[in-house]
């Protein structure tokens, strides 16, 4: 598994266009200031303005020396000073007087006309919106651009280039995966050395696919291969290829592998390929859509690629199986290295990293830590850790303890712990004999996995849990442990029925859980005495959709019959083997919901105390809660191998 602690490699700076921006603007507004005092000069500060009669008695004094009438409406002309000096003036005619032109006529006044042209005001304004829609326009161009200071960008691919300035990450930084880094290495060892590989005649695969569940560390291990060989390193997500315009996806991967080509020798990962690499022609109606366009633009680019080139592709997805065929043929994608989830011991080298950041107390022992955590990925791990420091901090502690582990586990695993919830006293009787149902089975049942906790404390959904934590690690399951996992489902519907007749809702999950894995057994796994080891029924699962929707029947209606009687034969064995356990050992059940009412959550050795049961072997000492529980509604368990 891997870790994130030194994935802060800083990204390639990008240019500077703030001055040439800001330069523009000024720019800009210089224009309009000047536009604007263009318009608003005037040279009529000296021009005084009179009243009409003021005017009129200038005129009988044969004062008046020109006037310039503009429009009918405005006089503007000049009169004799007191010394004699000329003085401009201006008036406004406040009606239509037929004598004015025969009087002026008579003093002999020198008489003109004009139109007076439009306002500077108005013209601004009527210019204003066509300025402010222009600056709109040219800003958004601007902002449309990208960093590379030209128009219309759209098919520029947006990678993150990461130089190799600041801490790289390295394979030193990935705890666990063994297998993948020696895959990997290889393509280390070619990105330093090509020559080694290119006297023997050897080609290095093109492209690498990185498969596994999310969060084992797919990206991180990309990342650590660029820092391993020293080369620039291009991300971007199969998600961002695709736009609502038609050819842009194509135009971003002739673009990503051009950039790629200029900065050889370099690795390019594409994150999340099945977003754009998924089977063609799988979309309702099997149209020819733009994510097709992207996908058979991507095939080109690979298949032209020359290893020579110095370029390696890396790409990472958790559903290998919706990928085009195209993508997976040699020549493209030649490698598939599997990123598993962690087993016990890498889980131990994740918690040592993560943890090596908070101060830890001295009894905090990781083994047991990594012991209880099957099944969590390297994710899963990071955000325990820091679920703990959290819950220490709140507290305020000054280091980490193993109760705060214990707390994360539970919040992660089973949800928030609803302590203020109001139950009615009958409710949490009933809730502490299905669950005293669930953990007293652990007890009786050779396959199981031992029982670690039970609480009747409502923790998310579910009004109480029983959990148990396998020995070790298991990556298959046989037929008795499944048998025994159906068993333990019964356990609480079997406990309720004994007490009260009756059952509640609370064994629906239950129920939808042991029918589930028995079903599989009959249909999947073979594991049915008169059907025998034959799979029945294919699940259809339209790629495009990336979910199942339903189960093709491939069999008669017969082997329908028979294949319902496998299952209810299954079930029906897991809830008499419960009714019979339970049965016989009423009193010891009847004990532990009693203690389960005053104490609420119970260990393992707490119940094996109570119980007069010896102590187990071996048991862990951490107490938390666990993967795989034997759960009540609300809570899920395994349901595969």
């Amino acid at each position: 598994m891997l870790d994130n602690k030194n994935d802060n490699t800083p990204p390639r700076p990008s240019l500077n266009t703030g001055r040439p921006n800001r330069f523009a603007l000024i720019f800009f507004l210089v224009m309009v200031g000047l536009f604007i005092a263009y318009f608003f000069r005037s040279d009529t500060s000296s021009i005084q303005e009179i009243p009409y009669s003021t005017f009129t008695n200038y005129l009988d004094r044969n004062e008046v020396v020109a006037v310039k009438i503009l429009d009918n409406t405005t006089i503007e002309g000049t009169v004799k000073g007191a010394s004699g000096e000329l003085v401009r003036f201006k008036t406004l005619i406040p009606y239509q007087d037929p004598y004015l032109l025969p009087a002026l006529q008579e003093k002999g006044v020198n008489v003109s006309g004009a139109v007076t042209g439009v306002s500077p005001f108005r013209i601004l304004l009527e210019f204003l919106p066509w300025l402010i829609g222009f600056g709109f326009i040219w800003f958004m161009f601007r902002n449309m651009q990208g960093s590379g200071n030209k128009a219309f960008q759209f098919g520029k691919s947006r990678a993150k280039r990461y130089q190799d300035e600041g801490k790289k990450v390295t394979f030193a930084d990935v705890a666990g995966q063994d297998d993948a880094k020696y895959e990997l290495q290889e393509v280390v060892s070619f990105l330093k050395n090509p020559q080694k590989f290119t006297k023997m005649g050897a080609k290095i695969p093109k492209g690498v696919l990185l498969v596994g569940m999310p969060g084992t560390g797919k990206t991180l291990m990309a990342r650590a291969v660029a820092g391993e060989a020293g080369v620039a390193y291009f991300h971007m997500s199969g998600s961002d290829f695709v736009e609502m315009f038609v050819g842009v996806g194509a135009s971003r991967v002739r673009d990503l592998f051009e950039q790629g080509r200029r900065s050889a020798p370099c690795i390019i990962f594409i994150d999340e390929l099945d977003a754009v690499g998924r089977t063609r022609g799988a979309g309702y109606g099997g149209g020819h859509d733009e994510r097709e366009q992207t996908l058979n633009q991507m095939l080109v680019e690979m298949d032209g690629f020359d290893s020579k080139d110095g370029v390696i592709i890396l790409a990472a997805t958790n559903r290998p199986d919706v990928l085009d065929p195209a993508l997976l043929r040699p020549g493209r994608f030649d490698r598939q290295v599997v990123v598993a989830m962690p087993d016990i011991k890498e889980r131990e080298s994740i918690l040592k990293i993560h943890a090596a950041k908070v101060p830890l107390a001295p009894e905090v022992d990781m083994v047991r830590v990594a012991r209880a955590t099957p099944g969590m990925s390297g994710a899963d791990i990071a955000n325990l850790v820091n679920e703990a420091a959290l819950y220490a901090a709140r507290k305020d502690k000054s280091a980490v303890e193993m109760s705060d582990f214990e707390e994360a586990r539970d919040k992660i695993l089973m949800g928030v712990a609803r302590k203020s919830l109001a139950m009615s006293e009958k409710e949490r009787k009933m809730t502490a004999t299905h669950e005293a149902g669930h953990a007293l089975l652990h007890y009786y049942l050779k396959n199981a996995d031992p029982l670690h906790k039970v609480t009747i404390v409502p923790h998310g959904r579910a009004l109480g849990m029983a959990m148990s934590l396998p020995e070790e690690d298991s990556y298959s399951r046989t037929r008795g442990w499944l048998e025994d996992r159906i068993v333990i489902a019964y356990g609480g519907w079997v406990a309720e029925k004994l007490f009260y007749s009756e059952t509640t809702t609370g064994t629906k999950q239950d129920i939808q859980q042991a029918t589930d894995l028995a079903r599989r057994m009959v249909c999947e796994w073979g594991m049915a005495e008169d059907l025998g080891p034959i799979a029945y029924g294919q699940e259809d699962e339209p790629i495009f959709l990336g979910k199942e929707i339903a189960r093709h029947k491939d069999y008669s209606e017969d082997t329908a019959k028979r294949i319902d009687r496998a299952v209810q034969s299954v079930l029906e064995g897991g809830r008499s083997k419960a009714e019979q356990i339970l049965g016989d050992h009423k009193d010891q059940l009847e004990k532990l919901s009693d203690a389960l009412i005053s104490q609420e959550t119970m260990l393992d050795d707490d119940v094996r105390s109570l119980l007069g049961l010896p102590p187990r072997e071996n048991s862990a000492s951490l107490s938390d809660t666990v993967k795989n529980p034997a759960e009540d509604a609300g809570e899920k368990s395994p349901t595969s191998p």
